[in-house]
């Protein structure tokens, strides 16, 4: 529900808000996520308190009260990271592994045969581990762009 809301302006406003990690008042989400006025941070502030995403403290500042899920990403800490990254990582663990046995194969005379099958397996690891960094990349920096507003 709330992630359909998130984008834009107000993805902008809870990412600081998520990253302040303290109360904030309007002037600051004005300042902290680049928007033109206050009026702009104000309305953005109340449709994230609207989807219960923030809430307003006593002295009138306002506070996460819970992380909501953005498609295709995970919360790491205060960050959002693609999905696709933690995929990367498997990927580059594994190219990793298969060249660490190719390379020991050729140092150490007899100790592991590599088959030419072992070399597209590799070969096929190191395509899927740049094909998942760079969308993961990509995405991540148009998550930014959208949190920035940068076009």
């Amino acid at each position: 529900m709330a992630n359909n809301e998130l984008e834009g302006n107000t993805l902008s406003v809870y990412a600081f808000i998520v990253r302040a990690d303290r109360p904030v008042g309007v002037r600051e989400v004005t300042r902290g996520a680049e928007l033109s006025s206050t009026s702009v941070a104000y309305y953005n502030l109340q449709k994230l308190e609207n989807l219960g995403l923030i809430a307003k403290d006593s002295y009138g500042n306002y506070i996460l009260k819970e992380k909501a899920s953005i498609d295709g990403h995970v919360w790491v800490g205060k960050s959002l990271v693609p999905r696709l990254m933690f995929y990367s990582f498997f990927f580059i663990g594994a190219f990793v592994a298969e060249l660490s046995m190719i390379l020991l194969s050729l140092v150490i005379e007899n100790f592991l045969v590599i088959e030419v099958r072992f070399l597209v397996l590799t070969g096929l690891t190191l395509v899927a581990m740049i094909l998942f960094l760079k969308e993961g990349l990509e995405l991540h920096r148009k998550l930014n762009s959208k949190i920035t507003g940068e076009k």
